[in-house]
């Protein structure tokens, strides 16, 4: 049985990735919140790669500052 798809806001996201960092644990975090451990970690992942550019929404581009800055 396949969970359904849900849409996390951008706020969620980063408070997610907050909680993992400050205590260290991904699993932890993912049970208490009910997501799948593969997201978080794209979460995290996300967010070292483009800071606070990570999660622009969807169908928006991720970009980091410098391509950001490039294209305005």
């Amino acid at each position: 049985m396949s969970r359904e798809k849900r849409n996390y806001s951008v706020e969620f996201k980063e408070k997610a990735v907050e909680l993992s960092y400050a205590r260290g644990s991904v699993v932890e975090i993912c049970r208490e919140l009910d997501i799948p451990t593969s997201v978080l970690s794209r979460w995290r992942r996300e967010s070292q790669d483009y800071g606070k550019n990570s999660f622009p929404g969807k169908g928006n581009p991720k970009l980091t500052d410098e391509q950001k800055e490039i294209a305005d």
